[in-house]
């Protein structure tokens, strides 16, 4: 497996989100457009970067300066945790509560309050699984 959040690791996030209908294509049904950054939250930038176009991400990789929609940060433990187990809504409003997942950008109050957002939010963690 490449490294969390590395160009590669990024490009095969992109193939699983784009593979999932429940995904992909719920966002798509809502017209989401958004650039959201992933990294460590004692990191300057985030590591990796995607960007997407109705619900499909049409690009993925190494973060290089892209003015961010979002921007989440966690432990990379945490991450590997939320990887293998995945995260459901309660595990999602517990690590935003408690600072173990952190939007250094993004409104995440919004996004939870909002079922067509939340589920394939959700289930972009389960994602990162196929990455």
């Amino acid at each position: 497996m490449a490294d969390l959040f590395s160009d590669e690791w990024m490009k095969g996030f992109q193939t699983a989100w784009n593979g999932e209908p429940d995904l992909a294509g719920a966002l798509e049904k809502i017209g989401f457009n958004s650039v959201i950054g992933y990294g460590f939250p004692d990191d300057d930038a985030p590591l990796g970067v995607i960007t997407v176009e109705n619900g499909h991400i049409t690009a993925a990789g190494a973060y290089n300066g892209e003015e961010l929609s979002w921007d989440m940060r966690a432990k990379q433990a945490s991450w590997e945790k939320w990887i293998k187990k995945g995260i459901g809504m309660t595990g999602l409003g517990m690590a935003a509560a408690t600072g173990k997942l952190k939007f250094k950008v993004g409104d995440y109050s919004s996004m939870l309050k909002d079922p067509r957002m939340a589920k394939p939010f959700i289930l972009s963690f389960s994602m990162m699984a196929k990455a």
